[in-house]
């Protein structure tokens, strides 16, 4: 039995069209930019959470939050298992490692009413993902790592107020990258009966 090889460009190399330019990279789908920019971010999430030894839950329906972030520890003061609502939003108009303390990012009041209200029973964090605004530059993959890029920023917006007619913009602390050890962070400081 003999085994078919690859074509020296790839399996499809043979069905591209010649007059394709062979620098454009692969064939993507035509999903808008905006869906799959809300795909990345839910990928991004899924691995901060997995490093960070939590759960995560969607709720269903969609009341204006995207996630619930539960953190179990027997250190926890107030529960054995504390819970977060995560808001997550990306965008491609802020370029990688905003310049300063912090960047502009502007949300509908609506949504920010809900994020911004305190006291609350379960806090809620906004996490904002800065992406290239090319796809192809979104992510690479090696034996030893998969790269997303480019980052997410989270704040608690709680006590935050609506400054805006229709829309306002919040400042992002530069210095909160949300990765595992943040969340951790988040989930200690909540457990303990404080804020995030």
């Amino acid at each position: 039995m003999a085994l078919a090889q690859p074509e020296p460009g790839g399996v499809l190399a043979g069905q591209i069209d010649p007059r394709t330019d062979p620098r454009s990279g692969p064939l993507r789908g035509t999903l808008a930019t905006t869906a799959c920019m809300e795909t990345l971010q839910v990928g991004y999430l899924h691995a901060v959470v997995a490093a960070a030894g939590c759960s995560l839950s969607q709720p269903f329906p969609d009341n204006g939050i995207d996630w619930h972030v539960s953190h179990g520890a027997p250190e926890h003061v107030i529960d054995d298992e504390v819970t977060i609502k995560v808001q997550l939003k990306a965008t491609y108009q802020i370029p990688s490692r905003p310049a300063g303390p912090t960047f502009g990012f502007t949300l509908d009041n609506e949504h920010l009413v809900k994020l911004a209200r305190s006291p609350v029973a379960v806090h809620k964090i906004l996490v904002v993902m800065l992406v290239p605004r090319e796809r192809d530059q979104w992510l690479s993959a090696g034996h030893d790592r998969l790269d997303l890029r480019h980052c997410c920023y989270w704040t608690n917006l709680a006590g935050h107020p609506v400054t805006g007619r229709r829309r306002t913009t919040v400042r992002i602390p530069t210095t909160r990258i949300f990765d595992d050890r943040a969340l951790c962070e988040i989930m200690t400081r909540v457990g303990s009966g404080g804020t995030p």
